[in-house]
């Protein structure tokens, strides 16, 4: 049985949404630029981290391509070293983000 989302807490110490560790391999664009390959580490329905974007502007939002889904748009949010946090402009469905759960764990 998998392992349930983490739920993680805010600097407030205020319980946030769940988070999952994923490992998915999927594709990032910003405006016209090419589409480049990135790694998904964590996603919960409001936004993601990407093990590492080269190259990557805040100011630009982002397109993301997850094999299987419909193309989903997000804006970079943080980066902390490699790592980049974005946000999804429209949260995900609950059931969008269980079957990505899913499907980066093998199921």
């Amino acid at each position: 049985m998998p392992k349930p989302p983490d739920r993680t807490v805010n600097t407030r110490g205020q319980a946030r949404e769940p988070r999952a560790k994923v490992s998915l391999e999927c594709e990032v664009r910003q405006g016209t630029r090419p589409w480049k390959k990135a790694q998904l580490d964590e996603i919960s329905p409001s936004g993601f981290r990407m093990a590492r974007f080269p190259d990557f502007s805040e100011q630009l939002p982002l397109r993301i391509r997850i094999p299987g889904l419909q193309l989903l748009n997000a804006h970079v949010r943080w980066q902390k070293g490699n790592a980049v946090g974005c946000e999804f402009t429209a949260p995900l469905h609950v059931a969008v983000f269980e079957h990505i759960v899913r499907q980066s764990r093998g199921g």
